[in-house]
């Protein structure tokens, strides 16, 4: 089996070229892309070169976490049936290439249990869960509070937003600097540090990947407040201890998410309680995956960029 795919080669060489797929093995099933979307956070670094070390790191690889695609093979008992249309969150199945996260493919081979069936009508948006789960993931966290204060408006920052209010939160204020980013509110306030005279907020979210303004974030704090970074950080994180002791601050990481994050929002989505409308901003023919990626990490109008591999059928 053989596939076209998005290979990095090393930092910022990218090109779409054909390479093997192994064999579906007991419990695997196969299935055509039709569009995969490009994270600015981890697929970012890993253009860059900018990826701390992390297990399975490596070139050349196959990035990407966001796929959508149908079901062409499946084995009995797998839970899922030729012509499902499933969310995947990529691979490890290439030959001679990683799969970190290997989810920019025309074809995928997966364990079954990995993929998620959801409505064929959602087309690209599908490939919104793994931000929709890691949002889901990051307020549903041990003892979390939701956000009073979200760092960033890209599609994380958003999907936050939008969790929040549809939990019973207060609606959040989300800070923004740049100004292709300030719309596409519903329901919150869109504004910038310099115009935001809180000083007590409870909780803050960070959903910008930002490494250099924790003290900022600190000093908006109330006592016992909690940061949550919901991001992914490719440099160390500093900031002055004095600022965060006067105010007792409580720092929580949030992971990758689980399983059922990814059944929650399943649910959201289905029953039409979390509208994922508004949040892809781009598209490009998967041939012309070398300047898209290019175009997701450097046009700031750029907020979400999918591939759609279609074109390659």
């Amino acid at each position: 089996m053989h596939t076209s795919a998005v290979i990095l080669e090393g930092p910022k060489k990218l090109a779409l070229r054909d390479i093997g797929l192994k064999d579906p093995t007991d419990g695997d099933v196969v299935v055509r892309v039709d569009f995969s979307g490009i994270s600015t956070g981890t697929e970012k670094l890993l253009w860059s070169g900018s990826m701390p070390p992390f297990p399975g790191l490596g070139y050349p690889l196959v990035p990407g976490y966001e796929a959508v695609g149908e079901v062409v093979d499946a084995p009995k008992g797998s839970g899922h049936k030729v012509g499902d249309f499933v969310f995947v969150p990529g691979s490890n199945s290439f030959v001679d290439a990683k799969g970190l996260f290997g989810g920019s493919a025309g074809t995928l081979v997966t364990q079954a249990h990995r993929v998620a069936k959801i409505d064929r009508a959602l087309a690209d948006q599908g490939t919104l869960f793994a931000l929709a789960a890691t949002a889901r993931h990051a307020l549903a966290g041990m003892d979390a509070r939701l956000p009073e204060l979200i760092i960033g408006h890209g599609v994380l920052g958003r999907l936050l937003a939008r969790l929040t209010c549809l939990a019973g939160g207060p609606p959040p204020t989300v800070w923004e600097i740049n100004p292709d980013r300030m719309h596409g509110a519903q329901g919150y306030r869109v504004t910038t540090p310099e115009l935001d005279e809180k000083r007590d907020y409870t909780s803050i979210y960070d959903a910008s990947g930002a490494t250099d303004l924790m003290d900022q974030w600190i000093q908006r704090c109330g006592r016992g407040a909690e940061i949550v970074l919901a991001g992914f950080y490719a440099d160390r994180i500093n900031f002055a201890f004095p600022f965060a002791f006067m105010r007792e601050i409580k720092l929580r990481v949030a992971a990758e998410w689980h399983a059922s994050d990814m059944t929650a929002i399943t649910a959201l989505v289905g029953e039409g309680l979390l509208s994922l409308d508004g949040l892809i901003t781009h598209h490009a023919p998967a041939h012309d995956a070398a300047q898209a990626y290019v175009d997701a990490f450097e046009n700031s109008n750029c907020c979400k960029m999918v591939l759609d591999w279609r074109t390659l059928q």
